[in-house]
C-alpha cells in the first residue's frame, strides 16, 4: 500500500509538472508579480512526457488497487479496512485532480479578467498597428497574460496575441500610447519582445 501512495504522489507531481508552465502566469497575475510568469516556460517541451508519465503511473496505481487479492486459506482474522489515503476513493480524487491539472492550459484563460476598452473617439490618422514577435510563450495562458498587461494601457484599441505564432498584433491610438510603452508592458510579463513590425 505504501507503494500505491508513492505512485499516486508521483502521478500528481507529473500532472502538476505538465501544466506548471501554464499555471505560473495565472499565479503571477493573482500575486501581482507579472515578471514571474515565464519562469517555468522551459518545461513546455517536456509536457508530453509528463502527461505520459502521469497516465502510466496512475494507470499502474489503479491496476494495483483493482487487481484481485490472493486468498490465503486459513482461519486467521480478516484484513482490516484500508486507511482513506490507501482507498479507491482517494485514488479517484487524485486521478480527477490530475485530469484537472493536465487540462489546465485549455481553460486557463478564464482566470484573466476581461479588460473592456471604451474608446469614445479615435482620429483615424492616429490609429497604428504593430506586430510584436515575442519569445517564451507556450500556451493560451501566456496569450491571456500578454493581452491583460497590454490592455491596461490607455489608447489600446485591440490586442491579439498568439503563442503558436509567437506574436502579438496590437492596434492603438498613437496620441495616447506608443510602441515602446507597449513593448515595456509585454516585457513586464517575463516574455520578451525580439522584433516589432509596423503594419
Amino acid at each position: 500500500m505504501k507503494t500505491d501512495n508513492k505512485l499516486i504522489g508521483a502521478g500528481l507531481l507529473s500532472a502538476i509538472g505538465a501544466s506548471l508552465c501554464c499555471i505560473t502566469p495565472v499565479l503571477a497575475l493573482i500575486a501581482g508579480t507579472s515578471g514571474f510568469a515565464s519562469t517555468f516556460s522551459w518545461l513546455e517541451p517536456l509536457r508530453p512526457y509528463f502527461i505520459g508519465l502521469t497516465i502510466l503511473v496512475l494507470g499502474f496505481a489503479w491496476y494495483q488497487n483493482l487487481k484481485p487479492k490472493k486468498q490465503i486459506d486459513c482461519n486467521c482474522e480478516t484484513e482490516e479496512k484500508p486507511k482513506f489515503i490507501q482507498s479507491k476513493i482517494f485514488l479517484g480524487i487524485a486521478t480527477a485532480f490530475a485530469i484537472v491539472m493536465l487540462a489546465f492550459p485549455y481553460y486557463s484563460t478564464i482566470f484573466y479578467p476581461k479588460t473592456e476598452k471604451q474608446i469614445i473617439m479615435v482620429v483615424k490618422s492616429n490609429i497604428q498597428k504593430v506586430e510584436f514577435t515575442i519569445n517564451g510563450m507556450t500556451c493560451a495562458s501566456c496569450e491571456g497574460h500578454v493581452n491583460h498587461e497590454v490592455n491596461k494601457l490607455i489608447g489600446i484599441i485591440s490586442s491579439n496575441t498568439s503563442y503558436e505564432n509567437g506574436s502579438a498584433i496590437v492596434e492603438f491610438d498613437s496620441s495616447k500610447t506608443n510602441i515602446s510603452e507597449i513593448e515595456k508592458a509585454i516585457n513586464s510579463t517575463g516574455y520578451s519582445v525580439t522584433d516589432k513590425k509596423e503594419n
